[in-house]
């Protein structure tokens, strides 16, 4: 059975989506001349400040367009639905962003973001703009501790992103946005559940099976195998399932602060979402932890997959400074 979108034609629909997003907000953004793909903010670069690159492909709005803007990434390179972008977007970026103290670009941990964005940066250094690199990989579920280096980056993007992006802002100094941007990362959790499947707009089919009574826990936001399915439980037994693997890994003691994300992987519904939130809350009061901020919603998506993720980032005191530090995006401000 083919599923139904709101889409003119499969291989139209993120050419056509950068569009509306343009229309939608051009005090935020525009598209770099003859390459639609290269996603900037109007009101990020300037000169002596690090430059912010991210991207990786589409289906996960509004991650990663959606948070470009002041404060936060200078331009997104957009790739096709679950797939990177090619290199050439990536350089549009960069240089774009380029204000004289390098660019940093971070995406997840997927193996085609890492050859085309180094490839990007082999190109770059031809013009004399040095291109660095942080991976994020918040996804507790997709590799053991001790590999983590392995692990896939997910909804956690949104709070590294932004602890980046305001080093960036607040104009530290090229090694200084790495080193907060690896820290941030480090410092930050994530573990997803699934109920149902999405379908690719160019497809129109499920792009993987699940019981109508099943979940999958730890499934990657491209319906990447997680690491066990089982009868669908209550949103506490889930919730819990999801906290006991951020917790026993976070290792935060009493009295530390943290930030939460809630987040819908595309069609979760806000109820279903806070009901969650409440025994996030209910979870980290048991463990003497104080929740500084929290976000709820649609961050980090999975076209129209049914499920969530929960995001836990240990604070300290740089890494709530640079959450907390402003920042003005086409779909996220602070």
């Amino acid at each position: 059975m083919k599923t139904k979108k709101l889409i003119n034609s499969g291989a139209d629909a993120v050419d056509e989506m950068l569009e509306g997003v343009l229309a939608a907000h051009p005090d935020h953004l525009y598209a770099v001349d003859g390459m639609p793909r290269a996603i900037v903010s109007r009101n990020g670069p300037r000169k002596g400040k690090v430059g912010l690159v991210i991207g990786g492909g589409s289906g996960h709005e509004p991650t990663f367009l959606g948070f470009v803007g002041k404060g936060l990434a200078d331009a997104a390179a957009i790739g096709n639905v679950f797939a990177s972008p090619p290199p050439d977007p990536i350089v549009a970026c960069a240089r774009a962003a380029d204000g004289g103290a390098g660019v940093l670009f971070m995406y997840g941990n997927y193996a085609g973001d890492v050859m085309n964005f180094d490839m990007a940066a082999e190109l770059l250094a031809l013009d004399e703009i040095e291109a660095r690199t942080v991976l994020t990989t918040d996804d507790v579920a997709s590799a053991p501790a001790d590999q983590s280096d392995k692990r896939r980056g997910v909804a956690g993007n949104v709070f590294i992103f932004k602890a980046a992006g305001a080093a960036c802002d607040l104009m530290y100094s090229f090694d200084d946005v790495e080193r907060a941007a690896r820290y941030a990362n480090s410092r930050t959790y994530t573990m997803g559940v699934a109920l149902s499947p999405c379908s690719l707009p160019q497809t129109l089919k499920p792009n993987f099976l699940i019981g109508e009574d099943e979940m999958e826990i730890g499934m990657g936001i491209h319906g990447e195998p997680g690491v066990a399915r089982g009868s669908l439980r209550s949103a506490d037994e889930v919730t819990d399932q999801l906290m006991d693997g951020i917790l026993r890994e976070m290792s935060a003691p009493a009295g530390d602060r943290v930030a939460v994300l809630v987040n819908s992987l595309g069609s979760t519904p806000m109820m279903e979402l806070y009901i969650m939130m409440r025994r996030v809350k209910s979870r980290l009061d048991g463990a003497g932890l104080v929740i500084h901020t929290s976000l709820v919603g649609n961050y980090c998506t999975s076209l129209e997959m049914a499920g969530a993720s929960i995001t836990v980032m240990h604070l300290d005191d740089e890494l709530q400074r640079l959450i907390d530090h402003p920042c003005d995006c086409a779909m996220f401000k602070r």
